[in-house]
Formats: structure tokens, C-alpha cells, sequence
């Protein structure tokens, strides 16, 4: 049943915790904007480029370079045709709509790297009752037709 899943949590966990330590540690909500946008921009390390300059890589490109890899993963969940599938669909279901309540009512939420992550959760909804409405669609039978 954990294959049910979707695993498009983990990185909206992240970025709850990434939000939840600003909060705890600025104080107010005002401060757990600027405090999470802070976090998730400010550079972990870097890397240095062919081109003399160097790459700058922030909490916040880690968390959506982990949220692309599962949404691939999450695309391929997607095709088969198992009963978990419906599980999974609705999960994905109720944590768009988690992540879209988020976004657009809580402090902290509002920045385009969790924008991102919503947009991938919604594309995994999508894609997932898409292909579902494909494969059941092939799997009818038409009776003398």
C-alpha cells in the first residue's frame, strides 16, 4: 500500500520543514516569508562553471531538482493499471489541494520555487487521470462492433 503513496510528498515535506524552522526561528508569519525565500535562495555550495563564473545551488533548486526526478517516477506510477493506481490519483488529488491551499493562504508559501512544486503535483494529477481515461478507454470492449 505505501506504493499507493504519490511521491511528490517528500518534496512538499521539505519545503514545509524549510518553512516551519523559519517560522520557528524568525518568530512571526511576515518573517517566515522573507525568512523561507532567504533560506531556499541563499547558496549551499557551489560549483565552478567552464565559463569562470560559478553556479550557486540553494536549498531551493535541490528541493525542485528532487521534485523533477519524482514527478519522472511519479509519471511512470502513472501507466500502470493496477488498483493502487486509483489510490494513487486521489492522494495526488488531495495533496494538490493541500499544496494549492497552501500557497495561495499561508505566509511562507508563496514563492515560485513551491509554485513550482504545486504546478509539478498538479501535471502528476493530470497525467495521471489522463492516462488512466486512455488506458480504460483501449480497454473497452466494443461487443460486435
Amino acid at each position: 500500500m505505501l506504493i499507493a503513496l504519490p511521491l511528490l510528498v517528500i518534496p512538499v515535506v521539505l519545503y514545509n520543514l524549510v518553512v516551519l524552522t523559519s517560522v520557528l526561528g524568525g518568530g512571526d508569519a511576515s518573517a517566515a516569508a522573507a525568512g523561507a525565500d532567504a533560506v531556499l535562495r541563499d547558496p549551499m555550495f557551489s560549483i565552478p562553471m567552464a565559463s569562470g563564473t560559478s553556479w550557486n545551488v540553494g536549498a531551493g533548486d535541490l528541493i525542485l531538482f528532487l521534485a523533477l526526478i519524482l514527478l519522472f517516477f511519479e509519471l511512470l506510477k502513472s501507466t500502470s493499471s493496477q488498483k493502487v493506481a486509483i489510490v494513487n490519483h486521489a492522494l495526488s488529488m488531495i495533496l494538490f489541494v493541500i499544496c494549492l491551499v497552501e500557497f495561495l493562504l499561508i505566509k511562507g508559501f508563496a514563492t515560485s520555487t513551491f509554485f513550482l512544486i504545486v504546478t509539478m503535483v498538479m501535471l502528476d494529477v493530470l497525467a495521471g487521470f489522463i492516462v488512466t481515461i486512455i488506458s480504460a478507454r483501449k480497454d473497452l470492449d466494443f461487443g460486435g462492433v
